[in-house]
């Protein structure tokens, strides 16, 4: 049976781990059992009849199937076999009949939809693009999983009996059911961990010093509400608690376990935990080597438990009923709604320390360290339902899976802002790079474009985010970016107007003057016109009326109150006068005081420098108009043929198996298949053919090395345009052949087409990130100009359009002092392609179009760049455990 052995962890509804594998041989007597321990009502539904014989009969036919025309998954809970799901081709090899059997004492928990979810992604990598079930009309739970798994079944009855065809094509619908199904087993599995019931802190020093001792003393000053339990086989009280030699000591297993011992026995000691039910871990203890980090993971699967760490400063969760602070920072963290995800100790120890200077507290946090198991993905599930978190913060120095991280922050973030700090942006990860696209896709580009789509805040230090913290989690978020600026000095509004602009943000028209001018008197040195000068003398209540005037305006959507402290009246009281009756975003800033914002009394954030605001406020001004757009759809191109430009891909892999860049027949099979247009062309391989291949193309032609690694082939002479009659081309070819020699492959003999404004289209493909789509100024200008814009798959009609409209060369398609239109259109659509080529097509390494000629009618592709590699793509979207 030659299927593949890769096993698998997954959680299942009530958050209890499952391991997923592929069936061998020797489980032949468990899955017998499986059917025979069925119900007679299951066995029915299942097999037609009442007899158990047809599960083993069944079985033994499953196990002499060969993948990929037959497949078969198994699900083991406690050592036990309790589920399978297999498939085998039927008429065509893109078609399979699917089966699924689960334990009676196991359904309703979850496991045949995870089955099915698993195989359902197998079979999809293997080019199966349908599954077939034959299912009993009153089989209403079977029908519910497949109905339920979100890839919209369709039915036939046939003499009682449905036959039911599930497509496997992945949609937004399926992926979203399958988040939701995620979000419940993940939080279900990490309420242990955020709200355990009781906690055992294991390595106290009874010295009253080390992590141990400062995490317990946190527990203490907390007040978890729960029973703490020290741990010290050379103690028997510690800060007036019962210590316990081992953890298998302790009467009542504890949920949590706080391991702070030395490396070399952390697997032992989470062993142990596991054993005697502990149902999650935080491992503060750094420095374990490979083998002990690879039986820790081992011990943590093995015992379904969930864990923080290793190499961690802890975790903590303010709410009220749970009061848990499991960490070893200087100060308890303080109740708030911040939440926190750091793989960072010291970022996650300044975030706290910072936050609580503003008089903010956090509402759950959390320190990945090593994040052997627990992740930034796994805080994005639990505050999507925890409404005490009302911003998220994280910050990551690796993505294990981005995919999935842009796709939860993307949830998340469409109720509960998520702010990033980003890490971790060198340039030089992309050495390799052999293309425009490619060369310019910086690890720094691609973070960008993540956070970009998913609508991540991104901030580029801890002042930074904590300003923007500050705004998000005490204002409500502005309708507009347009701004009422306040001052009682003049100086003051001119530099808050220019930082509204280098912010993205507009200086509103003031609609209500009158009102204003009314407030200030008139024959004052006030002005009413935007930015607001109150002057000096202004009282705390006229300030704070005028404050509540601007806001008031339709016109404005925030208002920055700046105040320069004078011997005339302290200003800053009427922050919380004006907050009282204000329904808009405010925020001030305060002259003199310390660059640290705080909060006021009534919510108001504080800041020592406009221009701080003003940033704060325009990252919440860009969170907004994110939140406002359409969510958009991914447009299905019209007349494609993957599956021959997947052949072609393959015919060249199975010649170049380490691959390399395509052929121009090649090329030219894919560019077909997907609708790329390409000008008229041929490759010639001799001079005599070059001068012959002006009557098979019409004239006036361009002439291109085919030169593998050659990115710029104009400054490489590998470019002849205009060609018009044989000698020339004969000359043009001898001169390309003495230069390149055994490297050149031939010679492109092609149309060339008339004149339009010059693109660029490309993809790369990053290991981790997934297919990364860029769109910009072509041509020969290409590096110079710098004007590009990129985003990651999926790729929506609005993320198209927004990537066009944010060029420097935009304004261009829709005709530039009096030029005509062009067929942005026709642009657009050929992005799409290029998007859909690059997901169905992972082993396209990278892909240029440049340059793409967009003309008022039509846009044609004058060159084409493709390198290909054998594909090793996991699916991002898999319900799995690390």
């Amino acid at each position: 049976m030659s299927q593949a052995t890769e096993s698998v962890r997954a959680l299942l509804v009530d958050g209890e781990q499952i391991e997923l594998r592929p069936a061998t041989h020797s489980d032949e007597y468990a899955l017998i059992r499986l059917h025979d321990e069925l119900s007679e009502r299951s066995v029915y539904l299942r097999f037609f009849t009442t007899n158990h014989a047809a599960g083993a009969d069944f079985v033994h036919r499953v196990l002499q199937l060969e993948s990929p025309s037959g497949y078969c998954l198994v699900a083991v809970l406690a050592g036990e076999i309790v589920g399978m799901v297999s498939y085998q081709t039927l008429d065509t090899p893109e078609r399979a009949e699917v089966a699924l059997s689960v334990a009676d004492r196991c359904q309703s928990r979850g496991v045949g939809t995870l089955l099915l979810e698993h195989v359902v992604s197998y079979a999809r990598q293997h080019g199966i693009n349908a599954f077939h079930a034959e299912v009993l009309a009153e089989n209403s739970r079977m029908l519910r999983v497949f109905f339920d798994i979100g890839l919209t079944p369709t039915t036939r009855r046939v003499d009682g009996t449905l036959q039911v065809e599930i497509p496997l094509r992945y949609d937004e619908s399926y992926l979203d059911a399958v988040t939701v199904r995620e979000r419940r087993a993940d939080v279900a599995s990490l309420t242990p961990l955020l709200e355990p019931t009781s906690v055992a802190v294991i390595g106290v020093s009874h010295r009253g010093a080390g992590a141990g001792y400062a995490v317990l003393t946190h527990l203490l000053e907390s007040g978890f509400h729960g029973p703490i339990h020290p741990v010290n086989p050379h103690a028997t009280q510690i800060a007036g608690l019962r210590v316990y030699p081992s953890v298998s000591e302790i009467p009542e297993p504890p949920e949590l376990a706080v391991l702070a011992v030395p490396a070399a026995q952390v697997p032992d000691v989470a062993e142990q935990c596991g054993r005697c039910g502990v149902r999650a871990l935080v491992v503060l203890s750094s420095g374990l080597t490979t083998a002990a980090g690879r039986r820790l993971i081992d011990i943590v699967h093995q015992f379904g438990m969930r864990m923080v760490g290793p190499n961690c400063i802890g975790l903590a969760n303010t709410e009220p009923t749970v009061a848990l602070d499991a960490s070893f920072t200087r100060h308890t963290a303080s109740p708030g709604h911040v939440g926190i995800v750091t793989q960072s100790g010291g970022i996650g120890i300044a975030l706290l320390e910072s936050l609580a200077q503003a008089g903010l507290g956090v509402s759950t946090f959390v320190s990945t360290g090593d994040k052997y198991d627990v992740s930034s993905n796994d805080m994005l599930l639990w505050w999507g339902q925890d409404e005490r978190t009302k911003v998220g913060v994280v910050y990551v120095e690796s993505f294990g899976n981005p995919r999935k991280f842009s796709r939860l922050a993307r949830q998340l973030a469409s109720r509960t802002p998520v702010v990033a700090v980003r890490a971790a942006a060198s340039a030089a990860a992309q050495k390799a790079a052999q293309s425009h696209t490619a060369a310019s896709a910086t690890p720094a580009v691609t973070r960008d474009a993540l956070f970009r789509q998913a609508g991540v805040i991104p901030t580029d230090d801890l002042q930074e985010t904590v300003d923007v913290v500050a705004l998000l989690s005490c204002q409500p978020i502005p309708d507009g970016s347009r701004v009422a600026i306040i001052s009682n000095a003049g100086g003051g509004g001119v530099l808050a107007a220019d930082a509204c602009e280098r912010y993205g943000l507009q200086i509103a028209t003031i609609s209500n003057r009158d009102a204003l001018s009314a407030l200030l008197g008139k024959g004052t040195a006030a002005s009413v016109v935007n930015p607001i000068d109150t002057s000096a003398g202004v009282s705390p209540d006229i300030f704070a009326d005028c404050i509540v005037a601007a806001a008031a305006d339709p016109n404005v959507d925030a208002v920055l109150a700046i105040i320069a402290p004078t011997a005339l009246g302290d200003l800053r009281g009427a922050l919380d006068v004006a907050a009282a009756k204000c329904s808009k975003p405010l925020v001030g800033a305060v002259f003199g005081q310390p660059d640290t914002v705080h909060i006021s009394l009534r919510s108001v954030p504080v800041y020592g420098d406009p221009a701080t605001a003003l940033r704060a406020l325009g990252h919440a001004a860009s969170y907004a108009a994110w939140r406002r757009r359409p969510s958009g759809t991914i447009p299905q191109p019209r007349g494609i043929r993957p599956d021959e430009a997947a052949a072609a891909v393959m015919r060249y892999l199975t010649e170049h198996p380490s691959g390399g860049w395509l052929d121009w027949a090649t090329l030219g099979d894919i560019a077909q298949a997907y609708g790329i247009p390409l000008p008229q062309s041929v490759v010639v391989t001799d001079a005599a053919s070059a001068q012959s291949a002006l009557s098979q193309v019409d004239g006036p032609v361009a002439m291109k090395a085919l030169v593998d690694d050659l990115v710029h082939r104009t400054e490489e002479h590998a470019l002849e345009l205009g060609v018009e009659t044989g000698d020339q081309a004969r000359a043009i070819y001898e001169r390309m052949s003495r230069r390149y020699g055994s490297k050149l492959r031939g010679v492109l003999v092609q149309h060339m087409a008339s004149a339009g404004q010059e693109f660029l289209i490309g993809v790369v493909q990053d290991s981790a990130f997934g297919p990364l789509v860029q769109i910009g100024a072509g041509g020969t200008a290409t590096e110079l100009l710098q004007d590009r814009a990129t985003r990651l798959l999926p790729l929506t009609d609005i993320d198209a359009t927004q990537m066009l409209q944010s060029l420097h060369v935009a304004p261009l398609l829709a005709g530039f002092r009096g030029s005509s239109p062009l067929d942005s259109a026709g642009l657009l659509d050929l992005v799409h392609r290029v998007a859909r080529l690059a997901e169905d097509l992972p082993q396209v390494v990278e892909l240029d179009l440049n340059p793409v000629i967009v003309r008022p009618r039509d846009c044609v592709v004058v060159d084409m760049k493709v390198r290909v590699a054998p594909a090793h793509t996991a699916d991002p979207f898999l319900r799995r455990l690390r």
